[in-house]
């Protein structure tokens, strides 16, 4: 019997068979990542879902020519990866879903949904005014692909709409300013929206300077990673009346039971599922097929941001 050619492992029996139709000579084993290894090699090795836990020391058991991980960061591998490997991001399956998310906190926390829910609970009608999103000043942190999926989502709401990230350019209209002019942007921004990646280049780029440099009454919404913001710095200006928050990622996280942001007036919280629709499923799947696709054929993998 012929050995394959490739030989591609899937953390579940789901995903290998939502794979479908495979050229000739592949070979997909479900490993989880709990045990050993079944084989010695593996030509791609696509870790669990929102999981690293016991993975680095897992890939550290064998040969492996790809790990092709199902999520968009990879703040929590670089540097811990075995010499040699290569690492690729889940770029082009979460971006819809974690900026639809983003539009959804922004506008909860704008149109007073929490209170809404609240007062609901308790069988009150609740009426007053709320500041929406139209006419407001929102600035994106973070001009990826998830920042301009959440740019195309809010042009429609007729906001006033910037970005700050690495290098300041004009980019699907968006004016897009460097991260040195960040204080002259929040100083003129009602709605801050993070989606920068983690590690310690960002960690703490909202910190309680940038928090004070915003004006009264802000919105801050993070749909990056939970380092992004000082917490403690968020958890003061939040119980001073002077920032609003909506976070999908804290630090820590998850965030504990008795974590003040909790019981905070004017906070609300989602437990990091920016990118957990339905939508996941086949986009994950279609992903890990051209992979394989393109190992099969010879060609470079997609998205590969460390190694390689």
């Amino acid at each position: 019997m012929t050995s394959p050619s490739i030989t591609v492992s899937v953390p579940s029996t789901r995903l290998r068979d939502d794979l479908g139709t495979l050229p000739d000579g592949v070979e997909v084993v479900v490993w989880d990542m709990t045990d050993a290894a079944p084989r010695d090699r593996f030509d791609m090795v696509v870790p669990p879902y929102m999981s690293m836990d016991g993975v680095i020391g897992r890939l550290s058991e064998i040969e492996v020519g790809l790990v092709q991980s199902q999520s968009i960061g990879y703040d929590n591998v670089e540097g811990r990866l075995p010499d040699g490997l290569a690492f690729a991001n889940a770029s082009s399956v979460h971006e819809t879903a974690t900026a639809e998310l983003a539009v959804a906190l922004a506008l909860a926390a704008q149109r007073r949904l929490p209170d809404f829910v609240r007062a609901q609970d308790r069988g009150e009608w609740l009426g007053g005014t709320a500041t929406g999103l139209a006419d407001q000043r929102v600035t994106l942190l973070g001009f990826g692909g998830v920042g301009r999926a959440i740019a195309a989502r809010l042009k429609p709401f007729e906001v006033s709409l910037r970005a700050v990230a690495s290098h300041g350019r004009l980019q699907d209209d968006v004016e897009v300013f460097p991260l040195g002019k960040l204080d002259e942007v929040l100083a003129e921004t009602d709605v801050l929206i993070a989606s920068l990646p983690g590690g310690d280049a960002t960690r703490h780029v909202i910190d309680d300077h940038a928090l004070s440099t915003l004006p009264d009454g802000a919105l801050v919404v993070n749909v990056g990673r939970g380092p992004l913001v000082d917490t403690d710095a968020l958890v003061d200006h939040v119980r001073r009346g002077r920032i609003r928050a909506a976070l999908d990622v804290t630090d820590p996280e998850p965030l504990p039971a008795d974590h003040p942001l909790w019981a905070l007036d004017g906070v609300l919280i989602a437990p990091h599922v920016g990118g957990a629709t339905d939508a996941m499923r086949p986009r994950i799947a279609k992903l890990v097929r051209r992979q394989i696709e393109r190992l099969a054929a010879g060609e470079e993998p997609l998205n590969v941001v460390i190694g390689g």
